[in-house]
């Protein structure tokens, strides 16, 4: 269950960094970028796998570099459900999802680290 709750957690900070960092990205408050990561988690569990079967031709013809717009396409999904994070622009798109995955994996294991001490 903390696992759990640290993961979302490192999603919002994350969401945070990207706000911070992307042009394009604006996530209105920390409430907000928890509700978000709350939504990219089960946009992620649910429609992520039903997506990236459905792309994947796209994605061999291309070599993997379809990912990128199934990811954008996903955290815009997100964005369209969570009122006060909205996501404009195709720098938005692209760079937005590969940050978070930057960010959040390197909290995720810093908090991993932390929880086995």
């Amino acid at each position: 269950m903390v696992g759990y709750l640290l993961t979302i957690l490192a999603t919002a900070l994350g969401l945070l960094v990207v706000d911070v960092i992307v042009p394009g990205v604006d996530i209105a408050n920390f409430p907000t970028a928890l509700i978000a990561a709350v939504v990219i988690g089960l946009v992620n569990a649910f429609i992520a796998p039903i997506i990236k079967v459905l792309s994947l031709p796209f994605t061999f013809i291309t070599l993997g570099l379809f990912s990128f717009v199934v990811n954008g396409i996903l955290l815009w999904l997100a964005s369209a459900i969570v009122p006060g994070f909205t996501m404009s622009g195709i720098v938005a798109f692209i760079l937005a999802p590969i940050i978070l995955s930057f960010v959040s994996t390197f909290l995720n294991k810093y908090f991993a680290e932390r929880g086995t001490n």
